[in-house]
């Protein structure tokens, strides 16, 4: 069985991979600081929220449980006091509920080693990509990468160092499994030093380390998106374990092309998740807050990215979902003749089309929708532009459940 503790779990794409390969699985805790995907996340894999704990607490109850945490409102940096102080009634009712249910740790830099269960196997970690992507070069200079003392976003890679030292310190269990993911340029030759300090931290620590560069597009999803998986085994010294793995791991593997083409069934296309039936009224509704406003800039974007449906045939691969698509690069435009003034024959994806181009069920992102709640005058909860960030932040479903399948496997057939 394995009990994961999953630290930046965002919208939680490793226990939804889980839950599709029907896996015996548990999720011990989740570790994320961003107050969006902390209630997506809950309402995603927990269904409905219960209130009936929290309905009848007023402001100052609710606020002395979140005050002393680390807690942000745009995942980039903590919340101020004063924000948190800011934040409807409503959301702070589902975000007490949400850190609750889904037994969330918040910040990964507040976490401490014996805050970990002692019976967790498999520990992920997918940290902040933002000063690692070459995405990030487009609009900034170079922030130091995953260098530890860069004190950035990426270079929180190394809190989860801290947390395994301090476990090992008290003598506490190691997991036996961890699993990192991240943009493909942390391979670079430029944060190539950081990368190797960070292997050789964790083979200190007893660990066998295996790399895999794969493509979402090879495993069933019509998505151009490579992000870099590396599988962590707790060997020690144990010479024959180490061999037994990297052997299994050889022989089946996840970058060999023609291994995947035998062993994923399932591949979608792109005409299957972009909804552009507009006879039906939700996705006409979703389409129109995706139109494209008729500005030189914009018109720039539709001409300088993929199109991805002219109304007479599909693209065959969407570019990388990213965390934003009114900018450039994105993911593509859809031609949208619902001329209105003011704007262009062009759209964006949707936030539904984004969630399921990540693997993620239609009815997952139902279920979001059907429980967004109002959080001020101006809107719901989840807008738009949270949605398809949250979406860009995770990870292909469908890579993650060929990885646990293969860890899945180690730990019932190889570990002794």
């Amino acid at each position: 069985m394995l009990r994961m503790v999953e630290t930046f779990s965002g919208i939680g794409a490793q226990a939804k991979a889980l839950s599709n390969i029907n896996c015996d699985f548990d999720i011990l805790n989740t570790a994320d600081w961003d107050i969006n995907a902390i209630i997506a996340y809950d309402i995603i894999h927990n269904k409905e929220q219960d209130l009936s704990d929290y309905e009848y607490k007023n402001r100052e109850e609710l606020l002395a449980k979140i005050m002393p945490l680390t807690l942000s409102t745009d995942g980039k940096k903590p919340a101020t006091k004063e924000a948190l102080k800011r934040l409807n009634i409503n959301v702070l009712r589902r975000l007490c509920a949400a850190i609750d249910r889904s037994k969330n740790l918040i910040s990964v830099t507040d976490i401490k080693g014996r805050d970990l269960p002692d019976e967790m196997n498999i520990l992920t970690y997918s940290f902040p990509c933002q000063d690692l992507s070459i995405a990030h070069a487009w609009h900034g200079s170079d922030t130091g990468g995953i260098d530890r003392n860069a004190n950035n976003r990426s270079s929180m890679l190394w809190q989860i160092e801290r947390v395994l030292k301090e476990r090992k310190e008290e003598d506490l269990r190691l997991p036996r499994f961890l699993l990192m993911e991240n943009v493909r340029n942390i391979t670079s030759k430029q944060h190539e030093k950081n990368f190797k300090e960070w292997q050789k931290s964790l083979e200190d620590l007893g660990y066998y380390n295996h790399i895999y560069k794969l493509n979402a597009k090879d495993f069933g999803m019509p998505q151009n998106r490579v992000r870099v998986y590396m599988l962590s085994f707790l060997v020690e010294d144990n010479l024959e374990l180490k061999n037994n793995i990297r052997n299994y791991l050889n022989n089946h593997n996840l970058e060999d092309i023609r291994y995947t083409r035998e062993i994923i069934r399932n591949n979608k296309k792109v005409d299957e998740i972009l909804r552009v039936d507009y006879s039906i009224p939700l996705y006409k509704k979703e389409a129109d807050a995706n139109q494209i406003n008729d500005t030189k800039s914009r018109r720039d974007i539709c001409a300088k990215n993929s199109i991805l449906y002219d109304y007479n045939k599909f693209i065959d691969l969407v570019p990388t979902i990213t965390t934003k698509q009114d900018r450039h690069p994105n993911s593509g435009v859809i031609k949208y003749n619902n001329l209105k003034k003011g704007k262009c024959d062009f759209r964006y994806l949707t936030p539904r089309e984004c969630f399921m181009l990540m693997g993620f069920d239609e009815a997952d992102f139902q279920l979001l929708m059907d429980n967004n709640f109002l959080c001020n005058k101006n809107g719901n909860f989840f807008s738009d532009s949270k949605l398809i960030k949250m979406a860009g932040n995770s990870i292909v479903v469908n890579v993650l459940e060929e990885i646990f399948k293969q860890i899945n496997f180690i730990d019932e057939n190889i570990y002794f």
